[in-house]
């Protein structure tokens, strides 16, 4: 997992710097300030998911110095997570004016925040408590009730017309021409779209994208035809055949690099696949962000 200096980070550094005159006196290192005892930082988070073996959250407090990392964690099927209180200097809690939330590699991890911020929030003018979200400019900087979309089963790799229901494409077809099928936020570094398939309880990625209007990270997929496919993420599922009607479509937002071959936890488009097929019969795709399990947020909390 390639771990840069985020320029969210950056942004939110020159933010500090103008809010606090004394930053340039505060202590970064670990090892530097007044004892890990001085403050305690508490977690309070809601919605997160088991990450697997691969990855790991790891919190930080931002300073006009840079980031500082407040300790990392996982957290177990059932939501709970592995530390939620941890120690570090009172000096670098006083100069602390956000606090953000990463996907980080297990192992391998370098010092510094990978590019995908998962929550994030300021804290308050006493920097006891910041409340975080994924809205905030630091994280994904979206709430995604905006997002829209549409897709129609069709098998343009082939060229039979009785197999259309083994193929899905975000797409829609306008005056004869295919058009982008989904309305999406664009999101921000470290994150990608998915676009999955769920028959008969297993879900199956159709392919990760930034775009709605490109082809996705495979193409028509390893199942495909022979023929040509659209540029708009999709695939067909020709060799085995797997019928899509009467299964789930989905577009997730997932960590990027991925932490797992499951859907990641949001999912801001869902429907329930129809049997019509053709680009004639466009299904919709219903805003899923205000279903259960949708809403990642919670409190961050300083005590000296």
């Amino acid at each position: 997992m390639p771990i840069t200096k985020s320029s969210r980070f950056v942004s939110l550094q020159l933010r500090s710097l103008a809010l606090s005159a004394l930053a340039a006196a505060t202590l970064v290192a670990c090892g530097g300030g007044g004892g890990y005892n001085d403050a305690r930082l508490k977690l309070n988070l809601t919605g997160l998911e088991n990450l697997g073996s691969n990855a790991v959250y790891e919190g930080w407090l931002v300073t006009a110095a840079g980031p500082v990392s407040t300790g990392r964690f996982s957290v177990d099927a059932s939501g709970k997570l592995s530390q939620t209180e941890f120690s570090l200097p009172r000096a670098q809690a006083d100069a602390a004016t956000a606090f953000v939330l990463t996907i980080e590699p297990a192992l391998n991890d370098v010092a510094a925040p990978s590019d995908t911020h998962l929550l994030a929030g300021d804290f308050n003018a006493g920097k006891t408590s910041a409340t975080v979200s994924t809205q905030h400019a630091a994280a994904l900087g979206n709430n995604f009730s905006s997002a829209a979309g549409s897709f129609i089963l069709a098998t343009p790799t082939t060229a039979s017309t009785t197999d259309e229901n083994q193929g899905i494409w975000w797409l829609k077809m306008v005056g004869g021409a295919p058009q982008a099928g989904l309305t999406l936020p664009t999101l921000p570094a470290g994150w990608v779209y998915e676009g999955w398939v769920v028959v008969n309880g297993t879900p199956t990625s159709t392919g990760r994208f930034t775009s709605v209007s490109a082809a996705d990270s495979d193409g028509a997929g390893s199942g495909a035809g022979p023929l040509g496919s659209p540029a708009f993420p999709g695939q067909d599922f020709i060799t085995p055949p797997l019928v899509l009607s009467g299964g789930t479509a989905v577009i997730s937002i997932e960590p990027q690099p991925d932490n797992s071959p499951a859907p990641f936890t949001l999912k801001p488009l869902v429907a329930t696949i129809g049997s019509a097929t053709g680009g004639a019969n466009p299904q919709a795709m219903a805003n899923n962000t205000g279903a259960a399990g949708q809403t990642l947020s919670g409190t961050v909390s300083l005590t000296r």
